[in-house]
């Protein structure tokens, strides 16, 4: 790649030719996960998104937003701290990612159903806590929908104990075809700049938001669907389609 790549139009370039690649690949992926997203809001589930540093921007992007479905839960590892108590110091430890019956612990405080859907996302696959949740999930039955890279994720061993990645454990997986280490655009000399996971991660959420909800009106089903709370009646109606999943789904000001 040349010196004239690195560049604003250069990133522009290459990151909307590698999402026109993942809106043609990723058909079938997308609509399998569309299906288990309407199978757990017609059993009257909600979708547990969970995923750590950046990938929380994803969780975001699924759980809680305009536009998005109501049924839907964030999952954070700050749990601890806001709903399980532990002294916010917790959080201070770098390796907390990696220490054993964190995910464990995360379920608990959500206290899922078994019609839940899990969507653990993370770019590398490979983060013990990630992977933890997913095993976690599928122990207590609950399919599990993955959101990660799969060229990171084949390019690096695993950290979890089982030797198992996020991508081996889900039902179905959507790649969003992000390179290994994430940045788009090399360097001379070596490295490179410009993540691109959450452009083409966004993509594939509202992708598959977009095929649930779909479905759900050809089956004659009202998707229940946030209004921003920044029109007219948005806020107080929202409130409303919150109150059949009163205690199951947070909302917190963060």
């Amino acid at each position: 790649m040349s010196v004239e790549s690195v560049s604003a139009q250069g990133f522009a370039r290459e990151s909307l030719a590698v999402l026109q690649k993942v809106v043609e690949s990723s058909r079938d992926d997308v609509a399998a996960a569309a299906e288990l997203v309407a199978a757990c809001v017609r059993s009257d589930g909600v979708v547990q998104a969970f995923g750590t540093g950046h990938s929380q921007a994803l969780v975001l992007e699924l759980a809680g937003r305009a536009g998005g479905l109501v049924p839907t839960n964030r999952l954070s590892i700050a749990d601890l701290v806001l709903y399980g108590g532990e002294d916010p110091s917790v959080l201070d430890d770098p390796l907390l990612e990696r220490r054993a019956g964190v995910a464990a612990r995360l379920y608990d405080l959500a206290a899922p159903r078994p019609e839940d859907l899990f969507v653990v996302i993370s770019n590398s696959g490979v983060n013990s806590v990630i992977v933890e949740m997913a095993l976690h999930a599928k122990e207590h039955g609950h399919r599990v929908l993955a959101l990660t890279s799969l060229a990171h994720t084949r390019a690096v061993p695993a950290a979890h104990p089982s030797g198992r990645k996020l991508a081996d454990i889900a039902d179905v997986v959507l790649d969003n075809a992000a390179p290994r280490g994430d940045s788009l655009l090399e360097l001379p000399g070596g490295g490179s700049v410009c993540a691109l996971s959450t452009l083409t991660g966004v993509m594939l959420v509202q992708m598959t938001v977009a095929e649930a909800a779909g479905r759900l009106l050809a089956a004659g089903e009202r998707p229940p669907v946030y209004v921003s709370a920044n029109v007219p009646g948005g806020f107080e109606g929202n409130l409303e389609l919150e109150k059949k999943y009163a205690g199951r789904i947070r909302r917190t000001a963060s």
